[in-house]
Formats: C-alpha cells, sequence, structure tokens
C-alpha cells in the first residue's frame, strides 16, 4: 500500500524522525490557512506547495512550487489541485491531483551550506537482509546515480538477529561527509529511520532528499513509503491510509471481488490459477505475438460466481481482443472450471472476443468435451503450445 508524502511523514514523526512540518490542504482557502499556522507555529515566512500524488517526480511535472507570501500560496494550490500531474512515473494522462501539502521552508541561510542526500530502507531479496541504500546525491533520481556515478552510492546491510548497530549508523554518517552536530544528527535519524521501517511493517521507505539544514540538522524533505499489504492486520491505525483514488479502478474493483488483478498494457486477457502458471502464461502469450493485458489469478475455487466475476473484470479494458484461460485442475476438477466458464458465458451473454479455454489436471479429458460441446464461441487447448497457437490464429 503506497501512502502519501505527508502520511509517510506523520509515521516517521512518530518514530523519532525529523521532518519538513507541513500540513495538507484540500483547496486553495484551506492552503492559506495552513500556511498561516505554520507561519505561527514555526516562524517560516516561505512555504512549499507540494501535489500530494503517488508518483515521484512532481517537481519537474510543476508539481511542487514554492510560495514567497500568501497570495501566491493561494495562487499555486489552486493551480496545482485539479491538474493531471503529468512525471516520468505517470502515464501520458497523468494523476488527478486532489490535495496539496503546505510545508515549511527549511532552505533557510545559515553558519553553512545546505546539503541533500539520498537515504532508503528495503529489502535485499538477493540476500534476504534489509538494506540502508544511500548516496551524497540527494535530490537526483537513484536510477540516474547509479547509472552515470554507481561508486556514489553506499548500501549497509542489516542482519535481522542483531538489527541495525550503532557503528553502521555512524558509516552512514561518514560516508555522507559528515562531522560534528551533523553527523550526531545522521545517526540519529538513520536509527530512527530503520526503527520506523521495521516496526510499520514497511516493504521501502525512500527519503530524497535528506537535507542537511544551515545550521547542521538532519530532517526528512520528501518521503516515500510503502507498507506491506500482509501486515496490515497489525496496523488497524494505517488501512485508513488508502487512498483509492491514486489506484486503478479496475484493480480496486477486483480486490473487492477476491481476485488478484494487476493491470497491464496488452491485448490478451489472462484468467489463471496461481501465480507462477500466471506468470507462465504471460510468458506463452509473447511467445505466440501477443501482450497480456493482466495479471489475473481467481485462486483454487474457479466457480461460475468467480469466473463470472473475472470474466467482466478482464473485459473492462477495450485493449483486450482475446482471453486465455489456464487452469490447472490440481485442487479444483477442470470439469468444475469448464462448466463454470459456460455458466458465466450464458449468463453474461454475447462476449464479442475470443475465448481459448486450456484446462489440464483432474478430469481434463471431460473438460474438454465439455467445453467443445457446449455451442459456445469458445476454444479448448490441453496442451501449452496449442494454447499458444490458437491465440496467435484469433490475433492475427
Amino acid at each position: 500500500m503506497n501512502l502519501h508524502e505527508y502520511q509517510g511523514k506523520e509515521i516517521l514523526s512518530s518514530f523519532g524522525v525529523r521532518i519538513q512540518r507541513g500540513m495538507v490542504a484540500q483547496n486553495a482557502q484551506e492552503a492559506v490557512a495552513a500556511a498561516k499556522q505554520l507561519t505561527s507555529e514555526t516562524g517560516t515566512s516561505w512555504h512549499v506547495i507540494k501535489a500530494q500524488v503517488h508518483a515521484g517526480g512532481r517537481g519537474k511535472g510543476g508539481g511542487v512550487k514554492l510560495a514567497k507570501n500568501l497570495k501566491e500560496v493561494e495562487e499555486i494550490a489552486g493551480q496545482i489541485i485539479g491538474m493531471d500531474l503529468v512525471t516520468p512515473q505517470t502515464s501520458a494522462a497523468g494523476k488527478r491531483v486532489h490535495q496539496v501539502l503546505v510545508a515549511e521552508d527549511v532552505y533557510y541561510p545559515g553558519e553553512t551550506e545546505t546539503s541533500e542526500f539520498y537515504v532508503s530502507v528495503l529489502l535485499n531479496r538477493g540476500t534476504g537482509r534489509n538494506m540502508i541504500m544511500y548516496s551524497t546525491e540527494g535530490g537526483m533520481d537513484i536510477e540516474t546515480v547509479a547509472e552515470e556515478t554507481p561508486h556514489l552510492i553506499f548500501t549497509e546491510e542489516i542482519d535481522p538477529n542483531t538489527g541495525l548497530l550503532p557503528f553502521q549508523a555512524r558509516r552512514v554518517a561518514f560516508n555522507l561527509g559528515l562531522s560534528g552536530l551533523a553527523f550526531k544528527e545522521m545517526t540519529k535519524f538513520v536509527t530512527n529511520l530503520y526503527t520506523a521501517y521495521v516496526k510499520s511493517d514497511s516493504s521501502l521507505f525512500e527519503i530524497n532528499p535528506v537535507l542537511k539544514t544551515s545550521d547542521n540538522l538532519i530532517m526528512a524533505v520528501d518521503a516515500k513509503v510503502t507498507i506491506d499489504d500482509n501486515a496490515l492486520y497489525r496496523h488497524k491505525n494505517y488501512v485508513d491510509l488508502r487512498d483509492v483514488r491514486e489506484e486503478s479502478a479496475i484493480e480496486v474493483e477486483a480486490g473487492e471481488l477476491g481476485l488478484n488483478y494487476v493491470d497491464l498494457d496488452g491485448n490478451v486477457g489472462c484468467m489463471v490459477n496461481g501465480a507462477g502458471l500466471a506468470m507462465a502464461t504471460m510468458d506463452l502469450i509473447k511467445q505466440a505475438g501477443g501482450e497480456p493485458a493482466n495479471f489475473l489469478d481467481v485462486g483454487g475455487t474457479a466457480d461460475a460466481a468467480r469466473v463470472e466475476a473475472a470474466f467482466k473484470i478482464i473485459l473492462k479494458d477495450p485493449a483486450v481482443k482475446a482471453i486465455l484461460i489456464n487452469i490447472f485442475g490440481g485442487i479444483v476438477r477442470c470439469d468444475r472450471v469448464a462448466q463454470g466458464v459456460i455458466d458465466a458465458y450464458k449468463n453474461m451473454g454475447t462476449i464479442n472476443v475470443p475465448i481459448i479455454v486450456r484446462l489440464q489436471g483432474t478430469n481434463a479429458d471431460i473438460a474438454k468435451e465439455l467445453i467443445d460441446n457446449s455451442g459456445l464461441a469458445v476454444m479448448s487447448a490441453t496442451e501449452f503450445q496449442e494454447a499458444a497457437d490458437k491465440v496467435q490464429e484469433v490475433l492475427a
């Protein structure tokens, strides 16, 4: 579950991580009120207006701007709220902005120059350990840093038996070139950040930039936080942070129906039971010259109601030119799945795209006979290659 910047910062702050303070606003008037309150609480005279969408690169798309007075706060907030923000991480259509974060200006003049760093915490899937990734090149896309100056990216792997050790936090601060108060601040920042990551059951904490202020304080100016959905039962207070407006409407609907669905950009809809078989099916579609339009795992109970729900979800995508149903009958019998397909087809009426059904496993021969004798415009297959050939045929 992805969070907005202001939500991620709230979690960070609850674990003692210093953040750039701010208030969320739904319209220009609320933004002005937030700016006034921030000024009274923090003394800031300038304000940063940030679009709140689940996408990076907001500044490049015009979603982050500096306001030097209340009139500019109102004007900028009015411009950003309601816009379709296009960034390198959105589609060409962009994402609609429903709210902004009005934040304090933390780039104030002082005894030293400000510095920006990159710090993230995530799982290193190669080693099975959590890892802190960090760089002196804050404010830049980490992908660009990795490509052009990989020697400026450092990592610190955490032993799960000991957790983050003090010397590791100090090493992060040392590699970032800090000293004095800034060094102490960074070790505290990294320690609290890692604690927040673990205790919130997150899969990603990315802070870009982490700012060293002119008075040597360390704070999170941005926050990209992803919570592990599987751990939400332990964090009931996080469930309400989900913003379905930022998610694919089809994926949200599929989730409500209990289907594991991911929307893709192809032309062949997939209906499969089991994640591994779903991945193999997408490879099959590519091999046949098509592109998968979705990942859809109907699970082990592919009855008529579930198959019908899956059909409806797949057919919401106008790009779908064919549907491939690929079911392995281990837990569920193939003849029951075949009957479910037939019943769902009849309940829905005419389906205007070709359907290929490959059923393999228990009672696969009976299932093929049911499909072939149904009188419906459904093609059956028993082998992978046979199914691929039929996909290729209907796409041609």
